[in-house]
């Protein structure tokens, strides 16, 4: 870019870019802390992580960040069949949500304004943002919460979703497309609340809509 535009204008455009990250989830899939001390180790480290990469992203010259903390893990599909009912495990929505609070909190020293002066940024509470698809699936249009549109076995989680796995006949009405991502219209719906926020004001200290009119 550099070589085609010069230093200059991609200084510019990489400071008026909005940045969105998303993280934990991967991470949180796969550790299997057994104490709350390695539950504390486990925060310490990604929080130590995610600060650095967004440390970096600003040396090259991002300045807008939106920043999306993980969603109810425990409420995937394959986590899930952990249950014998098939309901959300607890312990790995517990788990998320210390996550998410434990970066928060770092998020006050790694982009506080003394620190990366010209930084703005919107930290998403995804948890509550799509909470309401597993706690009232039907007031937003979802037939089905807890199992995959695609793939097999019980709640569709036991398979992935390959070109010989079961498919629904309407996966709009599904809030999982496969065994962990979301539907189309589940991702929809959970940019929608980003972009403009809900009445429960999952963004903080602003909305996604308002960070990307920053100037």
């Amino acid at each position: 870019m550099e070589a085609t535009w010069g230093n200059h204008k991609v200084s510019k455009l990489l400071a008026s870019s909005f940045f969105l990250l998303g993280f934990g989830s991967n991470d949180l899939f796969q550790s299997r802390p057994k104490s709350e001390a390695d539950v504390a180790v486990l925060y310490a480290t990604l929080v130590s992580n995610y600060s650095a990469a967004i440390t970096d992203l600003y040396g090259m010259g991002a300045r807008k960040f939106g920043i999306i903390s993980p969603g109810p893990v425990g409420c995937v599909p394959r986590v899930r069949l952990l249950n014998a009912t098939g309901a959300c495990n607890d312990g790995m929505n517990r788990l998320t949500m210390g996550l998410a609070a434990a970066f928060k909190s770092g998020l006050a020293t790694t982009l506080s304004p003394t620190r990366l002066p010209g930084l703005t940024y919107s930290l998403a509470d995804s948890f509550a943002g799509t909470r309401a698809n597993f706690d009232n699936p039907q007031a937003v249009g979802f037939v089905n919460a807890d199992s995959a549109c695609c793939g097999s076995g019980r709640l569709g989680a036991e398979g992935e979703c390959t070109r010989n796995a079961t498919l629904c006949s309407d996966r709009d009405v599904y809030a999982f497309f496969d065994n962990v991502h979301p539907s189309q219209r589940a991702a929809e719906l959970g940019a929608q609340a980003l972009f403009v926020d809900s009445p429960i004001q999952i963004t903080a200290p602003i909305s996604f809509k308002e960070l990307a009119h920053e100037r």
